[in-house]
């Protein structure tokens, strides 16, 4: 029996984010997707500002996600660093040479043409949270009471970033009541309380939200769904309600030195979501999640092909509360939370001292009406492949027109929301 086999080779760039050279394997009458004398130059989709200042943020985006797996190695995460990137990017309008430099690091943008950063971001944002794309995101800089913040860093934070920063009342009840109602209102009434109580200490609290429910490009069928086995490990399974297409199309490859089975499946407005499922339940997925980067997730799109499958995959409602303060400090931005330069925000002494994130994602049946034509250019196979998502995988949802990533998450058991 044929079957399609593609194996994606991974590289090294001399910049801070890896690549691949990529190649295909021919095994079923799948044409080549490689050419021998390709250069190295510069891929066309980098050289909109718009999507290099995607990228940069995306691969702060991974690496945050990697801070917070190793954290908590045996559970699910779910993340939306663009909120928490987008925060940090509106942070640095405040912030002082040394500070300035330290933040820019960590959110690549020593990679770009600074003068632009700010005005890029308002372009980035306005395409993001367009309403086609679904998502419903909230990001605010709230700062201590009394805090005089200047305001010409008011009024750039507003002219790039769309919100102005929140001064504490000292009033804990009406504080808490105004933080969960401009969230709410911000995420048209998904995220209803984002947090529970107010922290104690604040001098700069980040707050950054995101709601997203995936509308598939073409939906699953409801009365396919059944409860299934995914299996946690060699050993144990549960039951979960599996959502399943005999006829799917999809986009494919294999990924031999990750050992591991990519797919990527369409969603409505511009948004894809891509699946990295290892080969063994068992499968240590910290090499996947090493490799992550901006560029080696563009380079993974351009080669899957697009094939013909046997899909299954649970139904997802995931729910992620994160004070991520420690996370940040450990990805060498410490000195934020002790001796930063904000002098562009006050002329008091201040500092970063808290960061709340809240992450919901739902991934259920949902989808566009219409079943779509079969591809022209999905591969002819003999008999359909198979892709089942019944063990531990990693996901990403990414805007298809700049490669933002959106969301990023390791599902190791569908139930735990």
């Amino acid at each position: 029996m044929q079957t399609l086999i593609i194996l994606l080779w991974l590289g090294l760039l001399a910049n801070p984010s890896r690549s691949q050279d990529l190649a295909t394997e021919q095994d079923a009458g799948v044409p080549e997707g490689g050419n021998a004398e390709e250069t190295e130059e510069e891929d066309p989709f980098y050289k909109s500002p718009v999507n290099k200042l995607a990228a940069a943020v995306s691969n702060f985006g991974y690496d945050l996600y990697r801070q917070q797996s190793s954290k908590t190695p045996a559970a699910n995460v779910l993340l939306s660093p663009f909120s928490v990137a987008t925060a940090l990017s509106g942070l640095l309008l405040g912030a002082g040479e040394r500070t300035e430099h330290l933040i820019s690091r960590a959110l690549f943008y020593d990679l770009l043409n600074k003068a632009e950063v700010h005005n890029t971001y308002k372009e980035l944002l306005a395409s993001i949270t367009a309403p086609a794309k679904g998502l419903r995101s909230a990001t605010r800089i709230v700062v201590e009471r009394k805090m005089r913040i200047k305001m010409g860093f008011v009024s750039q934070l507003e002219k790039s970033y769309r919100a102005r920063p929140k001064v504490l009342t000292g009033n804990t009840p009406s504080d808490l009541r105004d933080i969960n109602n401009w969230v709410q209102q911000q995420t048209k009434g998904k995220i209803v309380k984002f947090l529970k109580e107010i922290p104690t200490g604040i001098s700069i609290f980040l707050i950054g939200a995101a709601y997203f429910k995936g509308q598939w490009g073409t939906k699953f069928d409801p009365t396919k769904t059944a409860q299934q086995n995914f299996h946690l490990d060699e050993e144990r399974s549960v039951m979960v309600p599996m959502m399943s297409d005999p006829k799917a199309i999809l986009r494919y490859g294999f990924d031999s030195e990750l050992d591991c089975k990519i797919a990527e499946l369409p969603l409505t407005g511009g948004v894809s979501a891509m699946f990295f499922l290892p080969q063994k339940v068992t499968q240590n997925m910290t090499l996947i999640e090493e490799s992550l980067t901006s560029e080696f997730v563009h380079d993974v799109d351009k080669e899957l092909k697009t094939i013909h499958a046997v899909l299954s995959m649970p139904r997802l409602k995931l729910s992620s509360e994160d004070a991520l303060s420690n996370t940040l400090q450990e990805m060498r931005l410490q000195s934020l939370f002790t001796s930063p330069d904000f002098s562009k925000i006050s002329l008091k002494s201040t500092k970063l001292s808290h960061v709340q994130h809240k992450a919901v994602l739902e991934l259920n049946e949902d989808g566009a009406a219409s079943t779509p034509n079969p591809a022209e250019n999905a591969a002819r196979l003999t008999f359909p492949l198979d892709y089942h998502l019944d063990r531990p995988f990693l996901f990403v949802l990414r805007d298809d027109s700049t490669g933002t990533l959106l969301f990023i998450g390791k599902v190791l058991d569908p139930r735990s929301t």
